[in-house]
């Protein structure tokens, strides 16, 4: 089979791409300044769920500004990129002389940030070195004058609402119990935590507790080394004391910086890419976004709380994940996961499936374990995961969940209508995998129930097509939304006539009517690949990912003057303005950009095929196969096929 401007093989081995390390090429100040992706330089290990990293006066969505010169301190927890005002914040640390203002000014030229790292000196001579492992924190000061200082430990601070918060001085260690709203303040979640603070390795008590805030004096030397290890757990303070004692012991900073690197190395290696040493930078930068979410919360003894606020084990060898903002991720970042980690989508297609069990809400609960967003088509991302070859969970369970949440979909405008039909579709997918025809059927009739009303908003569009949130629509235009039943696209293309679709998808790209800055029609340059026509995919989408374009729309509305720049780049200013990464939705878009692939139709197990940005990639699927891809310069060079089918456009891995 040919396929315009790339070469894929599926081999058991490959030759390996000599580089220097992935994780050495990791920046995490990419997409800090402002509201260009609203993310962070804390310190994290894969799908951790400490991020511990500096608050800033001002700061963006998730607690710092690079512009930023003052510091307020660092706390725990950060959602990834994922709008409204950001969520976490929790369990706020600072160092500083006694008697000084509480910003301090930041040295901006010492601070540096990588994998698992963060560092700077503040306060004219204080150094705060940052790092994590998957439950816990790290945080130590060294401070270059003598003299008398103040540690604080605050457990009010927060991105959201604080509902409540309790911090107790508790056998020589401060716990802490805390409660706020989770991203939106759509929902509530609880966290807890047990700090122990040393000075130069020996134990220190005797903080003074006032409200929910910890005082702590400090006569230090020159030199002095003053360290703050902390755990969380969703169960309770004294299981996230035994967290930290678990990942963190009284290991050497070095040490856990060490292994928390050595994972992230690992988990990057998954994909090897060729490219300018720019390029692979800013590849593996967005792969380490991508694999901060969802997080995973099991205490090291298996117990972790649900939605529900029930406490739950999970089975040895298995892993509870949440954290989710699957309205945005369920399109690009999960399908990345099963690509590259099966056995870690095992363990997030198990979650899902658990939330139905927990009385999975479209947003958050009000008892969640740990920061989220909201869990719409998980049922897509569940069919998805399975026809990938992704097992272990149970999907009847997943298909009884699937029914019973379809009664409460929203139907009302017309990106409603096109939502809920898909988790229809995905309903009637499943479950005619499943054996179950008749289920099938009815819902294969419900889900194309919304052709109507796409006949009649979209096949001939009004004056209204290029205003956002027209006749109700969430965070988009009727042009950007036209495309969105790719689960029917066939019909689609039928009833538009295949000319009239390329068309009309033409004059969409001419005109600047694509929105690279939210996910509604992320797919739309991928069209033209599933339609034989990959070489425009891969000009367009190269375009994206290298290019300086013009960026007309914003959530609320279209801008009067286009903001110009990059969509992706590596730099402080690292997405388009406006542009959340929305907890790695959009880095994910990047990396399969950069590989030619895409998951066009989450539930449909392939992926379209376009030029590849890079060289050449190794990607390593999990199961001891490598799927090779490569550069070619011709315009249909051959894919040679092992362990695959190639229709035109497309790859199925089998």
């Amino acid at each position: 089979m040919r396929v315009a401007f790339a070469a894929i093989a599926l081999l058991i081995a490959a030759p390996a791409i000599a580089r220097e390390k992935a994780v050495d090429l990791v920046n995490p100040l990419v997409g800090t300044l402002a509201d260009f992706g609203q993310l962070t330089p804390a310190a994290v290990a894969p799908y951790g769920m400490v991020q511990l990293g500096p608050d800033t006066t001002p700061k963006n969505h998730a607690g710092y500004d690079f512009a930023a010169s003052r510091l307020r301190g660092f706390s725990h927890t950060r959602a990834v990129g994922v709008g409204c005002g950001g969520g976490g914040g929790d369990l706020l640390i600072s160092l500083l002389p006694d008697g000084a203002a509480p910003l301090a000014p930041m040295d901006k030229a010492s601070e540096r940030a990588g994998a698992g790292r963060y560092r700077v000196t503040y306060a004219n001579g204080i150094a705060a070195d940052l790092t994590a492992t998957r439950g816990a924190g790290l945080l130590r000061f060294t401070v270059s004058r003598p003299g008398r200082y103040m540690l604080r430990v605050d457990a009010v601070h927060a991105y959201t609402k604080r509902h409540a918060a309790t911090l107790t001085a508790t056998r020589g260690e401060l716990w802490a119990t805390m409660t706020a709203g989770t991203v939106c303040d759509e929902g509530a979640y609880t966290i807890h935590s047990a700090s122990r603070i040393t000075v130069d390795a020996r134990p220190s008590s005797g903080a003074t507790v006032s409200g929910s805030a910890a005082l702590l004096p400090l006569d230090l030397k020159r030199g002095a080394i003053v360290e703050v290890r902390t755990g969380l757990s969703t169960v309770d303070p004294a299981a996230a004391a035994a967290v930290r004692d678990t990942e963190l012991g009284t290991r050497p900073f070095a040490a856990v910086l060490r292994d928390t690197r050595a994972q992230w190395q690992r988990e990057l290696s998954r994909i090897q890419v060729k490219a300018p040493r720019e390029q692979r930078a800013l590849f593996y930068t967005s792969l380490f976004r991508v694999m901060q979410t969802p997080v995973a919360i099991d205490d090291p003894d298996g117990r972790h709380r649900g939605s529900d606020g029930r406490i739950h084990q999970s089975a040895p060898g298995q892993t509870r994940y949440t954290s989710w903002a699957l309205w945005d991720n369920y399109r690009t970042q999960l399908p990345l996961i099963a690509l590259i980690d099966p056995a870690r989508a095992a363990d997030i297609a198990r979650s899902l499936v658990a939330l139905y069990g927990e009385g999975k809400q479209r947003w958050s609960t009000r008892t969640e374990p740990f920061l989220s967003v909201r869990t719409e088509h998980a049922g897509i991302a569940l069919l998805d995961f399975r026809r990938r070859g992704i097992a272990g969970f149970d999907a009847h369970a997943a298909l009884a969940g699937m029914v019973r949440e379809s009664d409460m979909l929203q139907r009302d405008t017309p990106d409603q209508q096109i939502e809920a039909a898909y988790d229809d579709w995905a309903i009637a997918e499943l479950a005619r995998d499943l054996g179950d025809t008749a289920l099938a059927n009815r819902f294969h009739a419900r889900a194309l129930s919304y052709r109507p009303m796409w006949r009649k908003v979209f096949e001939n569009l009004g004056p209204d097509a290029d205003v956002v949130k027209a006749r109700g629509l969430y965070q988009g235009t009727l042009w950007q939304y036209r495309w969105a039943p790719v689960f029917d696209l066939d019909w689609m293309v039928a009833t538009l006539g295949r000319d009239r679709f390329l068309g009309e998808l033409d004059t969409f790209f001419a005109r600047d009517l694509y929105n690279m800055t939210n996910q509604p029609d992320i797919h739309t340059p991928w069209l033209y690949a599933a339609l034989g026509r990959p070489e425009t995919s891969a000009r367009i989408v190269h375009r994206y990912l290298t290019q300086a374009v013009d960026h007309p729309y914003a959530n609320e509305g279209k801008r009067p003057q286009p903001w110009h720049g990059r969509s992706f780049a590596l730099a402080p200013q690292g997405y388009a303005d406006g542009m959340d990464d929305d907890a790695g939705a959009m880095s994910a878009w990047y990396v399969f950009g950069s590989l030619g692939l895409y998951p066009l139709v989450p539930g449909r197990p392939e992926w379209t095929v376009a030029a590849p940005l890079v060289e050449r990639a190794t990607v390593t699927l999990g199961d001891g196969r490598v799927l090779v891809i490569r550069k070619d310069g011709t315009d249909t060079p051959t894919i040679t096929v092992g362990g695959m089918s190639q229709p035109r456009g497309r790859l199925i891995l089998q």
